[in-house]
């Protein structure tokens, strides 16, 4: 069933989800203190291509809280808001419902990103 859902999440917005956080990464990487961040979200577009069948699990540290507040300003609010917007979409339908909640997932990622570990279901 998750390789089916993920199909056709692909089709109906995961990659437009995947373009954004792809080039979220790479305004990231265009500092060299940025690259770490642009890793991560490398890391999140290959999770946006696919979310069916994976969970996203959070390691809570002092350090990713100070990188999610910096990340929060500059990038997290464009892409949640994508995601919130897709799930709204999505929600219209009953179809689209578990689509939704993958939307939803990614928005909540988009908004704290660091400190999670991205783990198969």
């Amino acid at each position: 069933m998750s390789c089916l859902g993920n199909f056709i999440w692909l089709i109906f917005g995961g990659l437009i989800g995947a373009i954004t956080w792809f080039l979220a990464g790479i305004l990231w990487c265009i500092t060299i203190v940025g690259i770490p961040i642009g890793q991560q979200c490398f890391k999140f577009a290959a999770l946006s291509l696919a979310p069916f069948g994976k969970e996203v699990v959070y390691v809570p540290n002092s350090i990713n809280l100070i990188v999610n507040i910096i990340w929060l300003i500059v990038s997290g609010v464009p892409l949640a808001l994508g995601h919130l917007i897709s799930a709204g979409l999505l929600f219209l339908t009953i179809v689209g419902i578990p689509f939704a909640f993958q939307s939803l997932k990614l928005a909540r990622l988009a908004l704290m990103p660091f400190g999670a570990r991205i783990v198969s279901a």
